[in-house]
């Protein structure tokens, strides 16, 4: 089964771990089916972990490679990353910007560019959890395609540990969709499908990334790059203040700093 997965072409590669992600997504939203009540204290640890697994993939899974690849071209090797670095966050701030969205744990009165009475909490909360996932979907196209490209700073094991760790902080993700909404008022049932549905946009994400690096080879580090920016807006944006809005700062801390370090022994023990 290994074999014929690393003979597949990149973008069915980024499919199926895609795949994976959107089921850890669905995982975590189905928690609503036996969970009665929020417990604020696990949904900021289970944010903060997600957003520290984001940050070492961000850096280990991204911006070292891009770092590698960028080595020997005309222009310094960090330019490119800074380049695409920084356009990664613009674009997440201006997506943020444009199409309006609740924070996961906001209050009912918060939405961001439109009245709460054109738009049901539902639809503003899966489309913040949807914005996030985007990026993620990226970062793993683009890790596949890099592999295939044949770029010595990127594996097949760590587009794998990638596509891994952000399957495990989509877990926490899906809880943080579907509960809230349950506590809202919404069925077990329809919290449930809100919940998984926003992380049906990775597996898309994810497969145009793949495409695009067999095509645009020589903008890869600014495409390993730019995704790894992307995610790090959406950490310091949404996750780290969304996990610690009621008062759970320390638990939130210490739950990062966990999701840190098992991202990172993945990333450097199958990169």
């Amino acid at each position: 089964m290994i074999t014929t997965f690393m003979n597949l072409d990149p973008v069915w590669q980024a499919l199926i771990g895609t795949l994976f992600t959107w089921g850890m997504t669905a995982l975590g939203a189905a928690l609503v089916f036996t969970t009665k009540n929020v417990n604020d204290k696990f949904l900021d640890s289970m944010l903060g972990f997600a957003g520290g697994v984001m940050i070492a993939a961000s850096f280990w899974s991204l911006l070292s490679p891009a770092i590698e690849m960028a080595e020997g071209n005309s222009l310094p090797s960090w330019t490119p990353v800074a380049i695409g670095f920084l356009l990664g966050g613009i674009f997440l701030w201006t997506v943020d910007k444009i199409i309006p969205h609740l924070h996961p744990n906001a209050p009912m009165g918060s939405a961001e560019g439109i009245s709460p009475l054109n738009k049901k909490r539902s639809t503003l909360l899966v489309l913040a959890i949807t914005l996030h996932n985007i990026p993620e979907g990226l970062a793993i196209g683009v890790a596949f395609g890099a592999v295939a490209a044949g770029y010595p700073s990127a594996s097949l094991a760590g587009a794998i540990a990638l596509a891994i760790g952000i399957g495990i902080q989509n877990f926490p993700e899906g809880v943080a969709v579907s509960l809230p909404l349950r506590r809202d008022g919404l069925s077990r049932r329809k919290s449930f499908i809100y919940g998984q549905f926003s992380g049906m946009v990775e597996p898309i994400a994810a497969m145009i990334g793949a495409a695009s690096v067999i095509f645009i080879e020589p903008l890869l580090p600014y495409a390993l790059s730019f995704a790894a920016g992307a995610m790090i807006f959406v950490v310091a944006e949404e996750v780290i203040p969304g996990s610690q809005e009621k008062g759970n700062k320390d638990l939130a801390s210490l739950s990062l700093m966990v999701g840190f370090t098992i991202m990172m022994i993945l990333d450097v023990a199958l990169g």
